[in-house]
């Protein structure tokens, strides 16, 4: 199957045992999903998506402090201002673009960056796993707006805004919310899926359930997104003109293979949390303005739990 410059789809079946379906066979191809494969065109030394990536984390290495940027859905580059521009800069940088989809994002490889203050820090940071959507629960049914009025609280320091945040433990009733993280339909004990239409939840102290995330949405996500991932740490330094630079450290870590039993496992057991950013601006006004951000996260010295295979790399031994 291949996708045309105008997005159309076209598709030719090889018999199995002729030349052309022993080419595409034997082919370097990179896992998308567990049923499709994506080949490796236009490399002339017919590298690995592994060592292209390699190669290009090492160029970004070299190029030491890069100024903050983003790239436009046309794939061209510009200056960005906000203080969070170091997963922008590194996708500028790899050619990626930002997008709202559920794929890997460098040849069938995650790209996760990071910020540390200094690179042999990289064990102390707490990162961003994913931030999904809740598919369920008093969230989905009355909205975000109304969801964040029953079980958020009042900002101290800015007027009319209602927020939604705290670390989510699994087991643990957070203070802030007042809401408990739990795994319906999962055997922490032994470590298996009891329930296959279970969830990933929120529940407050009636038993009622604010948010819900199903294991048949997030199993989907997280089986295709982090199959291979790369966690890349960054510096940051303030500019004269406030902006930031970023540079990308040479000591990185890939991770390949994954399950979603290994997910929850690291949820049972704490290692990954629910870390909202959930607000509510001009709460008393007709015009309401919501902001979403739900997410899970892992402190990076934790990671090993989450992978079947673990390989740190220095860039400048490749």
């Amino acid at each position: 199957m291949g996708v045309t410059e105008n997005k159309k789809i076209i598709a030719y079946l090889a018999i199995p045992g002729t030349r052309l379906s022993e080419e595409i066979n034997e082919a370097n191809s990179i896992a998308v999903t567990g049923i499709l494969n994506q080949l490796n065109v236009g490399d002339r030394d017919n590298r690995s998506s592994k060592e292209i990536l390699l190669q290009k984390l090492r160029e970004v290495h070299d190029k030491e402090w890069i100024e903050s940027k983003k790239l436009a859905k046309d794939g061209t580059a510009a200056r960005y201002l906000a203080q969070n521009g170091g997963g922008y800069t590194l996708e500028a940088e790899l050619g990626i673009t930002p997008n709202g989809y559920s794929d890997p994002d460098f040849l069938g490889w995650e790209v996760k960056q990071f910020s540390v203050t200094r690179c042999d820090l990289m064990n102390s940071k707490a990162l961003t796993l994913m931030t999904p959507e809740p598919d369920g629960g008093y969230y989905v049914e009355q909205g975000v707006e109304a969801f964040v009025r029953k079980y958020g609280y009042s900002n101290p320091n800015i007027a009319d805004r209602f927020d939604f945040t705290g670390r989510h433990l699994s087991g643990v009733l957070c203070p802030k919310t007042s809401l408990e993280l739990v795994l319906d339909g999962f055997d922490e004990q032994a470590s298996i899926i009891t329930d296959a239409s279970g969830c990933i939840a929120l529940r407050d102290a009636d038993g009622n359930l604010a948010s819900t995330w199903s294991f048949k949405k997030i199993m989907e996500h997280w089986q295709r997104k982090h199959a291979h991932a790369v966690y890349i740490p960054s510096r940051s330094r303030k500019e004269l003109d406030s902006s930031k630079s970023y540079n990308y450290c040479n000591n990185i870590r890939l991770f390949e293979g994954t399950k979603f039993i290994k997910l929850l496992s690291a949820i049972s057991k704490s290692h990954v949390y629910y870390d909202p950013g959930i607000k509510l601006e001009n709460a008393s006004t007709k015009r309401p303005k919501t902001k979403r951000r739900s997410q899970f996260r892992v402190k990076s010295r934790l990671l090993e739990h989450l992978y079947d295979d673990q390989e740190n790399i220095d860039l400048l031994l490749i």
